[in-house]
């Protein structure tokens, strides 16, 4: 548990600091951090922002590194929480509370959906202070003595932590009128996903905030976070409710409302791509879980019917 303590001495110090120069440190960390970064997952980045923003080398190598160095900064902010609880507004604004703030008045619960852009830890903790129940859901980090911080971090901050096999509890606490936090951008397992349209490719996609919704007829918030390097500020960008359909089709009904979450997150992640997280593997359950006939089916559906060979009435989205 020594990592424990280690990073509680780390938070106790950047509490110490002024905001500006906690702020400046964070930035040469992730700086200083970049050259350690292995070789082959730069590399894996730089492939993905060309694949998906068609810009040359070098500005892919630019938005790869800067998704990166951001990092340091982002852990700062996560070490200061306890000084950040403290004037939270001072740190985050918040557009569109009002409609989690309506929902709340149903009294059933709903979903946050949410990428990994911008200071993801952060939004929680905002959500939490401007009056929001928030059940963050986890995953448990290898190291027993980090998990240990960042659970007592998020908690302090004002969130519910669950870690993502808790299932039952999430629900049991939507039905105490709590907002269940999903992070959906991760790429999941075959078996826990759909085929989406992302970044004009088929993309295997978490289904965890349709298949809730669905199942509880709550509604779902897209929210994202943006990140103001000039003032440090952040703006949390919550969008209208998507309900997802209930019809005899569960799977149709799922899939639909995923590929409307995922092109919104697209969409937030071209107008900021320095702050989506380029140096994961994206798009590994697809290369690995799917037939090129697969993916060659699923894309055709995108197209007109005169482009596929097909009449008015062709067929919908392959399902698998």
């Amino acid at each position: 548990m020594l990592s424990y303590y280690l990073l509680k001495c780390a938070s106790w110090l950047a509490c110490l600091l002024p905001r500006g120069l906690a702020d400046q440190i964070g930035w040469a960390v992730g700086h200083l951090a970049w050259p350690f970064v292995t070789k082959k997952r730069k590399t894996l980045a730089i492939t993905q922002v060309k694949a998906c923003l068609h810009v040359d080398d070098a500005e892919a190598e630019r938005i790869a590194k800067a998704s990166g160095v951001r990092f340091g900064p982002m852990l700062m902010e996560v070490l200061r929480f306890p000084v950040i609880k403290r004037h939270a507004e001072d740190y985050v604004s918040i557009q569109g509370l009002e409609y989690l703030q309506e929902a709340l008045k149903q009294g059933k619960g709903g979903i946050i959906a949410t990428a990994h852009s911008g200071n993801w830890e952060l939004m929680g903790g905002a959500f939490a202070q401007a009056g929001i129940p928030l059940v963050g859901v986890a995953e448990q980090q290898r190291d027993q003595g980090a998990d240990r911080f960042m659970i007592e971090m998020r908690t302090l901050i004002g969130m519910h932590i669950t870690y993502k096999s808790g299932v039952r509890e999430m629900f049991d606490m939507m039905a105490k009128n709590w907002m269940i936090g999903l992070i959906m951008d991760q790429d999941p397992s075959v078996k826990d996903g759909v085929l989406v349209k992302f970044f004009g490719q088929a993309t295997n996609y978490l289904t965890g905030a349709a298949s809730m919704g669905r199942f509880r007829t709550v509604p779902i918030f897209p929210a994202f976070m943006h990140r103001d390097d000039k003032t440090g500020r952040h703006t949390l960008i919550v969008s209208p409710p998507i309900y997802c359909e209930r019809t005899k089709d569960k799977r149709a009904d799922i899939q639909r409302t995923t590929q409307q979450l995922a092109t919104l997150t697209e969409q937030h992640i071209r107008k900021y791509p320095e702050e989506w997280f380029w140096l994961h593997d994206r798009w590994k359950s697809v290369r690995r879980g799917y037939t090129k006939e697969q993916i060659a089916e699923f894309m055709s559906s995108f197209q007109p019917p005169s482009q596929r060979g097909e009449g008015p009435k062709g067929g919908g989205i392959s399902r698998h």
